[in-house]
């Protein structure tokens, strides 16, 4: 007989509301298990969660980066996701993402921490392309 183990509602809470946003998204759980993200990111990333579901932390960087400007992948440790998590406040960073089709993209995400009534923990990330100058994509009339 198997178990499922029911995910706290402040996740699931988090859940809907970032399918409801036009803004790239992830979510993540304490273990770092990216649980869900939205179109709008499936949009950028090129592909939709449903295609990838639920994914450890080695697998969604090996298949997203993130890169530094010079081209190396950034620190699990230091990603935004990562820092919320752990340490229960707030991270920024710029950074490049690879999306399906091998094409990169510079992003500035934001995350921070969701910390449950039971002790669980949990983050949400928003991104949103930039060019190189730190300016949103869509400010300038580019493109991701």
């Amino acid at each position: 007989m198997s178990t499922v183990t029911q995910k706290p509602i402040e996740l699931i809470l988090a859940r809907n509301l970032m399918s409801s946003l036009s803004t790239p998204a992830f979510l993540v759980d304490q273990g770092g298990m990216l649980i869900f993200y939205n179109e709008a990111a499936g949009s950028l990333l090129g592909k939709r969660f449903e295609e990838i579901g639920t994914v450890g932390p080695a697998e969604w960087g090996s298949v997203f980066g993130p890169f530094d400007d010079a081209g190396n992948p950034v620190p699990y440790d230091d990603l935004p996701l990562v820092v919320s998590v752990r340490k229960g406040r707030p991270a920024h960073s710029v950074m490049t993402i690879r999306s399906a089709d091998g094409k990169t993209h510079r992003i500035e995400a934001s995350a921070f921490p969701i910390l449950t009534a039971h002790g669980s923990r949990g983050a949400i990330a928003v991104f949103w392309p930039v060019d190189a100058n730190g300016v949103p994509a869509e400010a300038n009339g580019a493109q991701g």
